[in-house]
């Protein structure tokens, strides 16, 4: 599964395009995605990636599972705030960052922390310790980075649903609704 994170506050017409073909191609890859669930890039990135057939994951920080945007297949109402940035990245395989915000500043770091694949597209750029941040320039590099990675898994929550791979679900992190906004189990 691909997480794509970005401002849920911005309006830049080029950046949400940007965000959109991300989605779009990650989904024609044949990989599900998770965003935060909200507006500005996650609504951009989940259009793209639910229109083009792939399942959507929205973790978002209230506790309401329908203030999700509109292509959220799956509503993770955590009620953790911001904190909810280490969930988008812990169910994800990469992450692809597109456009910045301190938020998406927080995934980022997270995902490095966590050892996972990150890749940025419009960014901020970061001089880290010895091993930057990769930058794309087009959406199609941005996900042709990601997928290249060798711990990206296809369709993760597929296989969860499935019960396979390494489910890790105790049913106690935040509801779960569909586009609805009706909630019917807990996923972690």
């Amino acid at each position: 599964m691909l997480a794509v994170v970005g401002p849920g506050d911005t309006d830049d017409a080029a950046l949400l395009a940007a965000a959109e073909e991300v989605g779009r191609l990650a989904a024609l890859a044949g990989h599900d995605v998770v965003t935060g669930g909200l507006g500005g890039v996650m609504a951009a990135a989940s259009r793209g990636a639910h229109d083009a057939g792939a399942r959507v994951i929205g973790v978002l920080p209230g506790d309401d599972p329908a203030a999700a945007n509109e292509w959220v297949d799956e509503a993770i109402a955590t009620g953790l705030g911001q904190g909810r940035n280490a969930k988008v990245v812990e169910l994800a395989d990469a992450v692809i960052g597109v456009g910045g915000s301190w938020g998406t500043l927080s995934e980022i770091a997270l995902a490095r922390r966590m050892g996972k694949p990150v890749v940025w597209l419009h960014g901020w750029r970061i001089d880290g310790p010895g091993d930057p941040v990769p930058a794309a320039t087009t959406p199609q590099d941005a996900v042709a980075i990601a997928v290249a990675q060798p711990r990206l898994r296809r369709n993760r929550s597929r296989q969860l649903d499935a019960g396979a791979g390494d489910d890790d679900r105790d049913g106690a992190d935040g509801a779960v609704g569909g586009r609805d906004g009706g909630g019917s189990g807990r996923l972690s």
